[in-house]
């Protein structure tokens, strides 16, 4: 039985209604059919590809092309989730213009029901500009990975009071904006769930408190897939590292051992093509 796709209105009902949103990030096809299996309602195509999927050592270096690409397969693989495309690094940067074209190329070329983009007050001048377009935006503030070399790294953001003020203001600017949602990185709890309270819109965490409207994990983080480093905030479900790392010794000892492949592996001749097949090489050796 397909699921039916929740829309903007669902979230804010949601909100309203105290139901926590289960929001997971996903980067390919065959986790796309599981995460919608599952029953996940909304899916981020975040540009944590890079490092999750690319090796890389940040998100910066993740182009639009790439997000693109990725859209496209999990669109494909949920088509009944809803599923928010990532703006990368320098792709609404430059100008409101800029902006805007490519958070269009989301909706048009991957099918994509909203984008998300990272920044508090210096952004919003893109957020207006693309919810002026129509297209339905994301914000992001508290830890934002593309700019997380001017934090210092990846820290914890608003952990004083005066830090927390910032985070407060970042997110009304944000809502002011035009922004129908709000996601809150590594950020104390108290200072998400009162965020989560003063808003209107759902505001999502990712590091952030219970006290949230729902919650994100990435899905790399909470499969036990992506092993460079672990953030405080992940719970993991799964350890699927070691599964496959234990699948493929298997698979290298069997055949070495000539343990495989068996014969419920092979493929044989029809019957009676054997001998004509042995005679038919006499020629070769």
């Amino acid at each position: 039985m397909k699921s039916t796709k929740k829309t903007i209105l669902d979230f804010y009902r949601m909100k309203q209604e105290g139901e926590k949103v289960t929001w997971l990030t996903c980067y390919d096809y065959p986790t796309a059919l599981f995460e919608e299996a599952a029953g996940i309602e909304m899916i981020l195509v975040g540009d944590s590809m890079g490092m999750c999927v690319y090796g890389y050592e940040s998100t910066v270096p993740v182009t639009m092309e790439q997000c693109i690409v990725h859209c496209q397969a999990v669109r494909k693989g949920a088509p009944n989730t809803f599923v928010i495309g990532d703006m990368p690094f320098m792709s609404y940067h430059i100008s409101d213009g800029d902006a805007v074209a490519n958070a269009g190329r989301f909706l048009k070329e991957t099918g994509v029901d909203a984008i998300k983009l990272e920044g508090g007050k210096r952004v919003v001048s893109r957020i207006k500009a693309i919810v002026d377009a129509g297209i339905v935006v994301s914000g992001h503030i508290g830890l934002t990975p593309q700019s997380s070399g001017q934090l210092g790294g990846h820290k914890a953001q608003g952990r004083t009071a005066e830090a927390a003020k910032l985070v407060i203001e970042d997110a009304l600017a944000v809502q002011e904006a035009g922004a129908q949602l709000l996601l809150l990185e590594a950020v104390p709890p108290e200072v998400g769930s009162f965020i989560a309270k003063l808003l209107k819109i759902p505001v999502y965490s990712i590091g952030a408190g219970e006290g949230c409207d729902g919650q994100l994990l990435i899905i790399s983080d909470l499969i036990g897939q992506f092993q460079a480093f672990t953030p405080k905030f992940v719970k993991k479900y799964a350890d699927v590292a070691e599964v496959i790392t234990n699948a493929v010794k298997a698979y290298v000892s069997d055949v070495k051992q000539r343990k495989f492949p068996e014969e419920a592996h092979c493929y044989r001749m029809m019957k009676g093509e054997e001998e004509a097949f042995k005679e038919a090489i006499k020629k070769y050796v």
